[in-house]
């Protein structure tokens, strides 16, 4: 009796392997388009190579197609076409969607067999230097700025700087620096030197700004010729002493009268650091470059768009490019703005708006004098790509774009190389 129930315990198992062996698998597919970057000409198609791998012990007979939409996710086109894979076999085919009008879209590739389905996203452009916003600045965008400038003359920086010994490393020295900004309010930095006994040596100064609601710390590097600046703008980091909001909050904080809006004094912030740059001797002040990603990279563009002693701009996936038409688009921000306005009897998402188009971008972008450097993610949920180009295409002067098309809100490694070698290459540091 026992060897028999051993008999059927063991063909029971066996069964059950190969049954499993057999589901068990998927139909793997990757998408190459044929364009490097995902970039194309509006007279040519959108191609993309596209590679399936059948893992399964059985053919699989399904569809392969794909489904563009506009960045607002209205349908454009729809188009599948049967396939058959063998065994634990492979298939290569191409993908040819008809040409487009200049715009980014998002392009859904799938396939679908009785036993797996899956669905790869992408994002592709289309002559993408023709993106052209269709929303004005306000008529007046530069007097409200100019005024705003004026404001912040009135108030006295008082700069304090503190070396901080026990946090030097790499050879270089620590500095906390406090200051008063727009509003009398207090914000602060740090600032990072190598050591040197030249006592006539004026550094080139890399001006980092921070991203949303970070927490930005000394920098430091193995540059010996290099001083490396951070800031902390109101309401964040170390600058906390007046606004003090939850993290959600902080992006439309005032924004209900565009004199009070938080990022009109932030962007003071930066400029203010900027007066403190030109305040110490051992800074070079005509060599200073600004940087940074997501809010940094709007408060880089502000920054280099109101004050001129900035000499390269670099930014990374910035934010808040061509507001208006932000709507549709993204969750964040217009999720907490929708929220405020539910909060505050009378305001409206247009009004908003409206006060947002003083803090656009694309507006700072225009105004931009310094050569240029700009990065972004294809895939990015934040910052949509035909926003930020909008942006990117107002900038009058030198500029160079670097497009990562399978990357969301941040830059590849090869970004900061290149930022680098640029940096050292026009500040003359060999």
């Amino acid at each position: 009796m026992f060897k028999w129930f051993a008999l059927v315990l063991c063909l029971c198992t066996t069964f059950a392997y190969a049954q499993e062996s057999e589901d068990d698998g998927e139909i793997a597919i990757s998408a190459v388009p044929a364009s490097k970057d995902a970039i194309y000409s509006a007279n040519n198609n959108i191609n993309y190579k596209i590679d399936l791998k059948n893992t399964f012990n059985t053919r699989q007979t399904g569809t392969v197609g794909y489904r563009v939409l506009a960045m607002d996710d209205k349908e454009i086109i729809q188009k599948n076409e049967n396939i058959n894979i063998g065994r634990k076999g492979s298939k290569s085919l191409t993908l040819r969607i008809p040409p487009q009008q200049a715009g980014f879209y998002k392009v859904q590739f799938m396939v679908n067999f009785p036993e797996y389905d899956d669905t790869v996203r992408r994002t592709f452009g289309v002559d993408p230097e023709k993106i052209k916003s269709q929303h004005a600045a306000p008529a007046d965008f530069d007097s409200f700025w100019e005024k705003t400038l004026a404001d912040l003359a009135k108030v006295n920086g008082n700069f304090k700087v503190t070396e901080m010994p026990d946090s030097a490393q790499d050879n270089r020295r620590v500095f906390a620096i406090e200051m008063k900004s727009l509003g009398d309010i207090t914000v602060r930095g740090w600032m990072t030197i190598p050591n040197t006994t030249n006592k006539r040596k004026r550094f080139p100064v890399l001006l980092g700004l921070p991203g949303y609601q970070v927490n930005l710390k000394p920098m430091f590097g193995s540059d010996e010729d290099l001083a490396i600046v951070v800031i902390n703008v109101r309401g964040q980091g170390n600058s906390r002493d007046r606004i003090r909001t939850l993290r959600d909050d902080y992006i439309f904080t005032g924004l209900e009268d565009k004199n009070r809006y938080v990022m009109r004094g932030a962007i003071m912030d930066c400029v203010r650091m900027v007066d403190f740059i030109f305040s110490r001797d051992e800074l070079d002040h005509d060599n200073i470059m600004v940087s940074g990603g997501s809010m940094g990279g709007f408060l880089s563009i502000a920054t280099a768009a109101l004050d001129h002693r900035v000499k390269l701009c670099s930014a990374q996936n910035p934010i808040l490019c061509d507001v208006k038409a932000l709507p549709g688009k993204v969750n964040w921000p217009l999720r907490d703005f929708n929220r405020y306005v539910r909060a505050n009897r009378g305001l409206t998402l247009e009004k908003l708006l409206d006060n947002l188009s003083y803090f656009d971008t694309k507006n700072f972008a225009a105004r931009i004098k310094c050569p240029t450097l700009v990065g972004i993610g294809l895939l990015d949920h934040l910052a949509p790509p035909d926003n930020e180009y909008a942006a990117y295409n107002n900038i009058p002067g030198k500029k160079h774009m670097i497009v990562f098309r399978d990357l969301g809100h941040e830059v590849a490694l090869y970004y900061k190389n290149y930022e680098g070698r640029w940096m050292r290459d026009t500040f003359a540091l060999f």
